[in-house]
């Protein structure tokens, strides 16, 4: 009998939280990216999203499990932090990034707490001086995650959906 790995089950719940919010109008799904990477044998799923009615700023929800984490569980080792690596993201174009910036860090930390690390990295294309700077706001917890967060899901979406709002 097969048993579904802490990833599969955290994906099922994840997308399904998402689909509903989207079927209830509160966002609107834009993509997803759901991967298994045979050369590490490492699984990925992302879904992106956006508020209905803004496209700007949008937002990615990350589950991963690399080699270790998938194989610790398929072969019940006790040696192995069991889980996946969770991560939102968000996408933001900036006028003016040495302002923005830390607006945009004191928000993430108001919303996320100060327990999070956050990266925001900055990318613009060379030579096009027409094109806005895009801002990509990474929020890390810097552990894994097992299926007790399960629960936990529709309130970090939650919190999604505040930063969405108030970037």
């Amino acid at each position: 009998m097969f048993d579904p790995t802490v990833f599969d089950n955290l994906k099922v719940v994840l997308e399904g939280a998402v689909y509903d919010l989207d079927l209830r109008g509160l966002l609107r799904i834009s993509g997803r990216t759901d991967r298994v990477e045979l050369s590490t044998m490492s699984r990925y799923y992302a879904i992106q999203f956006s508020l209905p009615d803004k496209p700007e700023p949008w937002a990615e929800l990350r589950l991963w499990a690399d080699t270790e984490d998938l194989a610790g569980e398929i072969l019940e080792l006790n040696s192995v932090t069991l889980g996946c690596q969770m991560q939102p993201v968000f996408y933001k174009h900036l006028k003016d990034p040495a302002d923005e910036c830390p607006v945009i860090e004191r928000l993430t930390t108001e919303i996320w707490g100060s327990h999070i690390h956050q990266i925001q990295r900055i990318v613009s294309v060379y030579g096009d001086t027409q094109a806005l700077p895009l801002d990509e706001i990474i929020v890390q917890f810097n552990r894994r995650f097992g299926e007790e967060v399960a629960s936990d899901l529709p309130q970090m979406l939650d919190h999604m959906l505040i930063m969405l709002e108030r970037l």
